[in-house]
Order: C-alpha cells, then structure tokens, then sequence
C-alpha cells in the first residue's frame, strides 16, 4: 500500500495557519487527491473513534478469557475435586496441563492472525474455546477434565498475544500503554467478577442433576460462545481496511503511526528474515526475562487467592468475595500505571520500582502470622503482577519496528512467559496450607528474575540510544556525505551500518535497528 500524503503548511502559510495546522489543534490535512478536496481530519476525535470501536468490546472478550481459564479456581471451592475424586496432585496436573498448549500455539497464532482477518481468527478461536469450557462443565471424570484443560489452551492461546498485538497496530507508541492497561485491566475484573458470579452460580447446585461447580463451566462457556459469534460482526481489521473509518481517516491512521517511526504501518511483506529477527534480538530473550517475572505470580496469585484467603479462616463464598475489592484495587493501580508510564516514557522505572513493591509483599506473606496483616499484603503483591503484565508488554511493543518482527516477538515474550503458568500451577500445594511459605517462596523469586531483567534491559535500551546519539550506528546514505570524514571511513561505516539508497530505504529494511530510532525506556 502506499503510504499517505499528509498536506504541509506551505512556507508562505501566515503565523496564523500556521497554528491552525499544528499538532496543538490536533487536525492533520489529508490531500486526498486531485479530484477530492482537502479533508480536515481532527487526530484526536479520530483516537477517541477508534478506542469506543475496539478497547470495550477486545477488554471484554479477554474478561471472558481470563475468566474461562481461572474459574477453576473457584469451582475448587464448591466441590470440583471431590465430585471427580481428585487428588490434590491431580487436581495441580489439571491446572497445568492448560499451559502447554497455550505457550506452544501462541507464535504461530500471530503469524496466522497477520496474514488473516483478525475479525475471523480471534472470533474463530473464541467460539471453539467457549464450546470447550461448557464442555467442562460435563465432564465426569478426571480424563476428561485433562482433555478439556488442554484443549481450552490450545484455544485461547491466541487471544492475549493476538489482541496486544492488534492494538500496536492502531495506536503511537505514547498512546498504546494506556490502551494496553485498560485491556488487561480486565484480567483483574474478571477476579472480581468471578468471585462475585462463583458465589452466585454455586446456588444452582442440583439444577439438571449437576453440581454448582458444573454450572459455574457451562454458563461461562456459553456467555463466550454468544461473544464469539457476536465479535464476527463486532471486530475490526486492520487500519487500512477498517469499516467504521473514512478513507482520509484511515490514511491519517497509518501517516501518524509512520511519523512514530513505525515504518512498516502502511504494509509490510511476509518474509522469513522478519521473523529470523525477532528470534536474534537480544531484546526479545531479555524481554522473555522481565515477563517470567510477573506472568508466574499472575497466575499463582489468579489460580490460588481463593484459597489462600479460605485459609485465613473463611469459608467458600466469603473467601470469593473478599477477592473482590482486591481485584478491583488491581484494576486501578494497572489503569493508572498505563496512564503515568505512557505520560513520562519511562517504563523500565515503572517495572523496576513496582516489582520491588510487589516483592516486599510477598517477604511479608512469608513471614506473617497475622490473617489480617496476610491479606494487606495481598493488595501490595498485586502492585508487583498485574501492572508490570501490560507495562512489559507496552515496553516491549514501544521497542520492535516490522509488523511481522513485533508480532512474532511479542508471541514470543508472552509463549514463554506463559508456560511458567505450568509452574505457578504447583506451588500452592494442600500440603503447605495455610501459610504456603514454599509457594510465596518460589514468587518471590520470580519477581526477582523480573527485577534483574528490567534493570538490564533499561540499562542495554539507554547504551543503544546514546550511541546512537553519537553517531556510532549512522548508515551510509548514498549521495549524503559526513563532514571531515574520508573514504576509508565511509567504507567501514558502510560495512559495519550498511549502505542504502535512501533514509526510507534504511527505515524499511533496518527497522528498530536503523539509526535514528529511538527506544522507549
């Protein structure tokens, strides 16, 4: 696709218009073409169209999500073990089992989600997985709770990389941690919401002749059986092909991501060198680093706070309730640290600062003998998992140029994130109840292996940038001479930079690896 003409105020513009056409009142004049006449756009009602047209209805979908996959948690409580006669070693397999199929088909579901209709594959994938989830809620034996487990992985694998992917798409990159937050926001929502839902369902226990645990699985199923057919219909593609924006509005789209250096927005090529990138950038594998960090606790903390809080004295439905204003506190420390990381650019400060909050959180569960003092400090270890889940990923995102590059890194980062999901499944053992000193334990080293990665990755991001800054990473542009410089340094900044025709041509093929790209700390 060719990328979009944006008019410029021309030299001989008064002050005045000058003014009228600046960022300041955010309207970016699109020359349409010789047989349309100009079209004023405004950039900032353009940006609050597209949050009301993707953020509610993609936040929602991964409220179902992380519902769907969390509820097990909850059914523990009214009777899902003894009904299928589950040991507690059986029932930390069956947690388990769900994270490898859900780390193994996370990449090839963003190379699937590029090349197809996102309003196809991730509506796709959600009717299958919300058919799996009622499915559970019929299994008689633990064999087929296994199976569904599995399967409900494989299903849902592309929903969190795909949709954080999906909105690198549309946004700036001082735009998407906001957006990002608020999406993910719905991870600690779907903890309220659950709670409170668990303890509703759990009245139907006997309806049909099933058990309240049974109607927990088959009702949320098919509330994601009913947004996945409605999200056929619901979902945009990609900007350039969007329904709901005007041809100037979607040429405005890709001109404002290109000018924030996101060269590849206005097409970009399947080539097997993009995804070969990504798998040697040492971004991705310290990135991988920081998000292990805080995906173990999330899961750990997601999976067993019910419990933990019944072991501090209260019974089933009291324990899901109180879960409620922790999940709720989550969800606005998440939405603000989205909004303060985008303002001030900084989130490696964020990761870093936050992380060690959340770590003195868990240093007070271990050592606690006081129910009341255990569940303040839950409140602060959510502080230290899920504002660091969307916060990493921004950051992530904010620092991969190349359609096809980010989305395979950002698969990549959260593939292996995930899979130590199988481990946070075994930690809170029966046999540790009620202090879980082994469980916290083990957290708390995750979140120091986040803290060691987001300092190097901070600290590598802002090296790269002041060599840049010194000129060290300047390609060899044709025809465009370095003062004082002779042929012999021309030709070994050629060798070690590249040479290129043009600064575009060095843009397309470097991406975040060209000179004058600047990364996000």
């Amino acid at each position: 696709m060719a990328a979009p003409r944006v008019s410029q105020p021309s030299p001989s513009m008064e002050s005045g218009e000058k003014d009228k056409a600046s960022h300041e009142d955010h309207v970016i004049a699109l020359n349409a073409g010789a047989d349309v006449s100009q079209v004023q756009v405004d950039e900032r009602k353009l940006v609050r169209k597209i949050d009301l047209h993707l953020i509610p209805w993609l936040s929602l979908l991964y409220l179902l999500s992380f519902l769907d996959r969390t509820s097990i948690g909850n059914a523990k409580l009214y009777g899902l073990e003894k009904t299928l006669h589950l040991t507690d070693k059986q029932y930390l397999l069956a947690l388990t089992i769900f994270f490898f199929p859900y780390a193994l088909f996370e990449v090839p579901s963003n190379i699937f989600l590029k090349r197809l209709r996102p309003s196809l594959w991730l509506s796709g994938l959600m009717l299958l997985w919300g058919i799996m989830m009622t499915v559970q809620g019929l299994v008689h034996n633990y064999g087929g709770l296994l199976a569904m487990r599995w399967m409900l992985g494989m299903m849902e694998a592309g929903l969190f990389p795909g949709v954080t992917y999906y909105l690198s798409c549309w946004y700036k990159r001082s735009e998407y941690g906001i957006r990002a937050a608020i999406f993910f926001s719905a991870a600690s929502v779907s903890g309220a919401f659950g709670g409170l839902l668990a303890a509703a369902i759990s009245n139907m226990d006997g309806v049909g002749g099933k058990a309240g645990w049974a109607w927990i699985f088959i009702l949320e199923g098919l509330a994601t059986i009913v947004a996945g057919a409605a999200s056929f219909f619901i979902i945009q593609d990609f900007p350039d092909t969007a329904r709901f924006l005007s041809e100037a509005e979607r040429s405005v789209v890709i001109r404002r991501l290109q000018n924030d250096d996101q060269f590849s927005a206005a097409g970009e090529k399947f080539k097997l060198r993009n995804i070969i990138s990504s798998l040697i950038d040492w971004k991705t594998w310290l990135a991988i680093g920081i998000y292990i960090g805080c995906d173990m606790p999330l899961y750990a903390f997601a999976l067993f706070l019910p419990s933990i809080i019944k072991e501090l004295g209260f019974q089933a439905t009291p324990a899901n309730l109180l879960t409620v204003p922790v999940y709720a506190f989550a969800c606005i420390i998440t939405c603000l640290v989205g909004f303060l990381a985008d303002k001030y650019q900084q989130r490696g400060v964020f990761n870093i600062g936050l992380s060690c909050l959340g770590g003195l959180a868990y240093i007070v569960l271990i050592v606690s003998k006081s129910a009341a003092l255990s569940y303040v400090a839950v409140y602060f270890a959510t502080c230290g998992i899920y504002p660091l889940i969307r916060n990493t990923v921004a950051w992530v995102s904010n620092n991969v140029e190349g359609s096809y590059k980010r989305s395979v890194s950002l698969a990549m980062v959260i593939s292996f994130g995930n899979i130590n999901g199988a481990v946070s499944s075994n930690v809170y053992r029966a046999a540790d109840a009620p202090r879980y000193r082994l469980g916290h334990g083990l957290v708390l080293m995750y979140i120091a292996i986040g803290i060691a990665s987001s300092v190097a990755f901070y600290l590598l991001l802002r090296r790269e940038n002041a060599a840049r800054d010194r000129g060290v990473r300047d390609e060899v542009i044709e025809g465009v001479f370095k003062e004082n410089e002779g042929t012999e340094e021309r030709e070994e900044r050629a060798r070690r930079n590249g040479r290129f025709a043009s600064v575009e041509e060095a843009k397309r093929e470097k991406g975040d690896r060209w000179s004058g790209y600047r990364y996000i700390l």
